[in-house]
């Protein structure tokens, strides 16, 4: 029993070392924060994405890409429950550095007194899914009016356990990248580069859609593009300011600088736009706004307001010049610029935290002993091992998916419209 003078010395055991006490105790700040956040980022991918992406396509498509956005939203959360979260966040042994365990796997062990932290752990495990959720769901985008359903599915679920998962465990489940220092604080190399070369090469792999690059395909509904895109604007303040697991002034950075970073990337491509063509498009403005979040996610929890405007400007010249380059010169047909807005604009954002989380440019400062050049030097290995290996993988699971079912549907049936080809509905009644 502890008597007087025992509660005394075990008291001042727990007010000098705050982490053990706040182990074992729920935040209700930050639990109430993250279920915010965790709602916002399953809204960018439904209806979020969903719409955004419809609009983009030609009507006789646009039931296709919300039904596939649904579907993946589906599909991940089973694969996620049945070992993806386990392979990423779980002690993987002797594997560590490189692959998780299977001990959470269908969460045997969680219950509601779970926590992660100070938050419960089935909150963190929601929260980290509805990332894997859109991370195949951005690469539709590349494939969109011609692959088949079934194809998709498979694609989906295997990439995200081949490319997704061992991204995602090097560097957010205590991998080989994190110990080299990679910084990524809410996916600009998990997500938006591991996607946008996903797209790249399921692009390369698939073909050309059907009369492409001569026949103009514009987007068939771009009121409903710039609604998805203003869900994406908001959701994505649950994406980066929720990734910092607190409800704290780092939260609240992260949350202004990814609004400057999409605001000044949305003005930058429009004023391009106005330079160039005479007038400004309103498709231009949405896509700079969308490469501005892209860019500035990486480091959104690193760098501060005026890094940020550097990133979001930044961003609205190299996307807008890499959408050209990949469509006008090299002729590949990624549908929707997933690779020159999310890979390209990943790529920019996540070299850049290395110079902007400097102390010195306004961030919050890097590692003891780290200087500018070290730091974007780990972030390039970061971004070279990302590229090779979904590259490789992404390839490997097309190629085999094609043997086996076939990627893309036939000629007709893609001038017919795979509304009524796969799902024998239409999006618009007098169609």
């Amino acid at each position: 029993m502890l008597n007087k003078n025992n509660y005394k010395k075990f008291f001042l055991v727990l007010l000098l070392t705050p982490g053990i006490a706040a182990a074992a105790e729920l935040n209700q700040a930050n639990t109430a924060w993250l279920l915010t956040s965790t709602a916002l980022v399953l809204f960018m991918t439904i209806p979020g994405l969903s719409l955004f992406y419809a609009g983009l396509v030609r009507s006789k498509n646009v039931l296709s890409v919300l039904m596939q956005c649904f579907a993946i939203t589906c599909l991940i959360s089973i694969v996620w429950l049945a070992g993806a979260y386990s392979l990423i966040f779980a002690d993987g042994g002797e594997l560590q550095p490189y692959l998780g365990g299977l001990s959470k796997a269908f969460l045997p062990d969680i219950d509601t007194a779970s926590l992660t932290g100070d938050i419960p752990e089935t909150l963190y495990f929601m929260f980290q899914l509805t990332f894997a959720i859109i991370t195949p769901a951005l690469i539709i985008g590349a494939f969109a009016e011609r692959m088949k359903f079934s194809t998709m599915l498979w694609f989906s679920a295997l990439w995200l356990c081949l490319v997704y998962v061992p991204i995602c465990h090097w560097i957010w489940g205590g991998g080989w990248l994190a110990t080299l220092g990679a910084m990524d604080f809410a996916g600009g190399i998990v997500i938006h580069i591991n996607a946008g070369v996903a797209a790249l090469v399921s692009a390369i792999v698939i073909g050309k859609r059907k009369g492409f690059p001569t026949t103009a395909m514009p987007p068939h509904n771009m009121t409903m593009v710039v609604t998805g895109a203003g869900m994406l604007w908001v959701g994505w303040f649950g994406f980066n300011a929720g990734s910092a697991l607190t409800s704290d002034g780092r939260a609240g950075m992260a949350m202004l600088v990814t609004h400057i970073g999409a605001a000044s990337g949305a003005l930058t491509w429009m004023v391009i736009e106005w330079l160039r063509y005479g007038k400004p498009s309103v498709l231009g403005i949405v896509t700079g706004m969308v490469a501005g979040l892209g860019t500035i996610t990486p480091a959104s929890g690193f760098a501060g307001p005026a890094g940020a405007l550097v990133i979001g400007i930044t961003a609205g010249i190299v996307c807008f010049f890499a959408t050209q380059f990949v469509k006008r010169k090299l002729i590949i047909d990624d549908s929707l610029d997933v690779f020159p807005v999310h890979g390209i604009g990943g790529i920019t954002g996540s070299l850049l935290t290395g110079v902007f989380a400097e102390k010195s440019l306004g961030g919050v400062g890097l590692a003891e002993g780290v200087t500018i050049g070290h730091q974007v030097g780990v972030q390039a290995l970061a971004i070279l091992v990302t590229v090779v290996w979904s590259a490789l993988f992404s390839y490997i699971i097309l190629k085999c998916l094609d043997k086996c079912l076939g990627l893309r549907v036939s000629s007709d049936e893609e001038v017919q419209g795979l509304d009524q080809v796969l799902h024998e509905e239409t999006g618009y009644l007098d169609l």
